[in-house]
């Protein structure tokens, strides 16, 4: 064997890793920056936190992509994603890209992806996100790995590992696009850590065109109607959740995690099993096919820990675990466990927060 052959990606599978030499120009990642009148869905800065990692391992430059209508302040959004670790923003202004729409959306991001050839694209799995990934996938006729819980480069390849749950979240699988660029994953609110603003960061603007108008697109914008829903739940990013499991027997007694919720001001979490009981709303369900969070602290009361559940609490900062089985898969991860029913500890836990509170509001006073 030469020194030259020595030197190729191993085999994996009976295929050979070594990228194929035309795809090698693609290089840097990118993050989409997801924007709604101004307001940045937070999980694009979770994003770019968590493509600096990406983009310092294989040693290539993090740009986020800013498309928005002429007249919206995509300057000051490319300025704030300078602070959580981008070093360029490739900015898309046109009249046709105010509101969101699949078909100006994808042509102006596939265009972009043509021209500078990133190796990794990255975006939030919302619902425009998701709906953006897929669309964009296609027309460039690659990969995506989507809802991932982590993403780390492959040091045979230097591909983008994505990790994800499968087969109902019974397991993890780690998905490589190996043969295509760019490398694409979308990566759900909450499951990446926040990275830290830096003020003093500063970035480059790239400017680009969107090679469409208005009579080319089907879909029409008549009029946005705001969520006057001021009361919408805001699971994933609460700082204290206290979650009931099927452990707690009945709604009845569900109702001992509505009390403890209260006293802590927290919000109210549950598993699948509960929400397809009908004890409480689909939109508090955690897991896999709900809300990823990640809390200060998560009070698990009567939940076995089963995957589908970790994979979108797991990032609590503590979890407390209240359950009768001593070896439930909850207690390999919990921070703290109690062994024991959760209908006689959570309102001895009530009581004991609700003095606790009551005391503190006294000293202050």
């Amino acid at each position: 064997m030469s020194e030259a052959e020595a030197k190729k990606p191993a085999a994996r599978g009976g295929r050979n890793l070594e990228l194929p030499e035309h795809l090698k120009a693609y290089k840097g990642v990118w993050v989409f920056i997801e924007h709604d009148r101004g307001v940045v869905h937070p999980v694009s800065w979770e994003l770019l936190g968590e493509g600096r990692k990406l983009a310092d391992t294989l040693g290539v430059s993090l740009a986020g992509v800013v498309m928005g209508g002429a007249d919206e302040a995509l300057d000051a959004i490319a300025k704030e994603a300078y602070t959580f670790g981008a070093e360029s923003c490739y900015i898309v202004r046109d009249p046709v890209l105010k509101g969101y729409r699949n078909e100006p959306f994808t042509k102006g991001m596939t265009d972009l992806v043509n021209k500078y050839q990133p190796e990794i694209v990255l975006l939030g799995a919302t619902t425009m996100g998701r709906d953006l990934a897929g669309s964009v996938a296609t027309t460039l006729s690659t990969g995506l790995t989507a809802d991932c819980t982590e993403l780390r480069i492959d040091p045979a390849t230097r591909a983008l590992a994505a990790t994800r749950p499968t087969f109902g979240g019974s397991l993890l699988c780690t998905i490589m696009t190996l043969a295509y660029r760019p490398q694409m994953a979308t990566v759900r609110p909450r499951v990446m850590q926040m990275p830290d603003a830096d003020p003093s960061r500063s970035g480059v603007i790239v400017e680009d065109r969107l090679a469409m108008i208005e009579t080319d697109i089907v879909t029409k914008l008549l009029d946005f109607i705001a969520d006057e829903n001021n009361n919408k739940v805001n699971l994933a990013y609460a700082d204290i959740i206290v979650s009931g499991g099927k452990g707690m027997k009945s709604p009845d007694n569900f109702k001992l995690v509505w009390e403890l919720a209260r006293v802590l001001g927290a919000e109210v979490g549950a598993t699948r099993p509960v929400v397809q009981s009908g004890w409480v709303d689909a939109e508090r369900q955690v897991g896999q096919t709900g809300k990823t969070v990640r809390p200060k602290l998560y009070i698990a009361a009567g939940i076995s820990g089963a995957i589908q559940h970790r994979v979108g609490m797991e990032g609590a900062d503590v979890i407390v675990a209240i359950n009768t089985d001593a070896n439930a898969p909850i207690f390999d991860f919990a921070h703290h466990g109690i062994v024991g029913n959760a209908m006689q500890v959570l309102p001895v836990l009530t009581e004991t927060f609700r003095e606790h509170i009551a005391m503190r509001s006294r000293k202050a006073a």
